[in-house]
């Protein structure tokens, strides 16, 4: 019987003015951004459960190069991030998640508007679904997905850390960067 080698999971916590969010990532790339100011439980929960028995080391120099992505992002002088990624999902999460990455910077979308985007227009509650369990907050941009009313909906990290990212994607998108 071949047993399957679990991948090491790589943990830094990023650190930068009011933000602290724990981050990590797999040889493959990052896998996991936690939400704003949460303790190291949240990371931990989703470790155990999507990489069951995976060993987790605290790497702060393996995990440098997607803290300095998400930096500059919250500096308001990065759009997209060019770090690989190691998506953990189902396909159909896979799908939501990769509608979510299409989303324009500054821009929002619906639930329904991602639905029809992967050709799903009646999964309006699996898209939701999907998105709350996006493990990778900011990079893959689910806090640009609102109510179709234009209401701001729930959000894994929080109705105010959605509501921070997407002033600051407004401001940096308003402003001649």
């Amino acid at each position: 019987m071949k047993t399957k080698i679990k991948p090491t999971l790589y943990m830094s916590l990023l650190q930068f003015r009011n933000w602290n969010l724990y981050i990590a990532a797999t040889s493959k790339g990052l896998v996991f951004v936690g939400s704003q100011n949460k303790p190291n439980e949240e990371l931990f929960e989703w470790a155990k459960k999507r990489l069951p028995g995976s060993p987790l080391v605290k790497d702060d120099e393996k995990l440098e190069p997607y803290a300095v992505e998400i930096i500059q992002y919250l500096e308001g002088k990065r759009k997209t991030f060019s770090v690989p990624f190691d998506y953990i999902g189902t396909p159909f999460q896979l799908a939501v998640w990769q509608a979510l990455c299409d989303i324009p910077y500054g821009q929002t979308k619906s639930y329904s508007d991602i639905a029809d985007t992967i050709n799903k227009p009646a999964a309006v509650r699996a898209v939701g679904a999907a998105i709350g369990a996006n493990p990778v907050l900011i990079t893959v941009p689910c806090h640009r997905v609102i109510g179709k009313n234009g209401t701001l909906t729930g959000y894994r990290g929080g109705l105010e850390m959605k509501t921070q990212l997407l002033d600051l994607e407004k401001r940096a998108s308003s402003s001649k960067v």
